[in-house]
Order: structure tokens, then sequence, then C-alpha cells
């Protein structure tokens, strides 16, 4: 079964509020078995919208990523990053 990717393009607009939304997520997404590869390193934006915190995690399957992201405690979680921030957020598939 292939792993998962979250990948996340943000821009914070509350830093407070969404490092209340960073803590409670990391554990949410430790809880599904997710590794963070990349947290908010450097970066050069090529093309699209550029947002200045880029994460990926990886989970042990796209069930796994689903699962941790409809989680009560995720779901509690993005209650601090919905006015602190603009997201965009996908799960990907790898390659098997």
């Amino acid at each position: 079964m292939p792993a998962a990717l979250w990948i996340a393009h943000v821009k914070v607009t509350d830093p407070e509020r969404y490092a209340k939304y960073a803590a409670a997520a990391t554990k949410a997404i430790a809880d599904h078995e997710g590794v963070f590869l990349a947290r908010n390193g450097a970066y050069e934006q090529l093309e699209g919208n550029d947002r200045a915190r880029n994460v990926v995690a990886r989970f042990p399957s796209l069930q796994k990523a689903h699962d941790c992201y409809y989680s009560e405690a995720y779901q509690a979680a993005l209650e601090f990053a919905r006015d602190a921030s603009e997201r965009d957020l996908m799960i990907l598939e790898e390659l098997d």
C-alpha cells in the first residue's frame, strides 16, 4: 500500500491563533502516524500563489491521511486555523 502526503500551502494572518492550531494539529497528525518531511523551511516560489508556510507530512496510507483530517482532534485544531490563515491542503498518494 503506498504512503500518502499531506501538502499544505499557508498564508498565516494571525500568528498567535495559528500557533494554537499548529500545536494541536501536530499531536493529531502524530496520533495518525503522520511524520513531517518539511515544515516552514526555506523555499523558492516558481509558479502560482506564494504562501510563505509550506508543510509536507507523510502518512502510511491515503486512508490514514484522510482519517487524520476528519478526526475529532484535527477538526478541533482546525478551528484555530480557520480565521488565522488562508490555506490550501491536499492529500497525494505516493507512487507505489
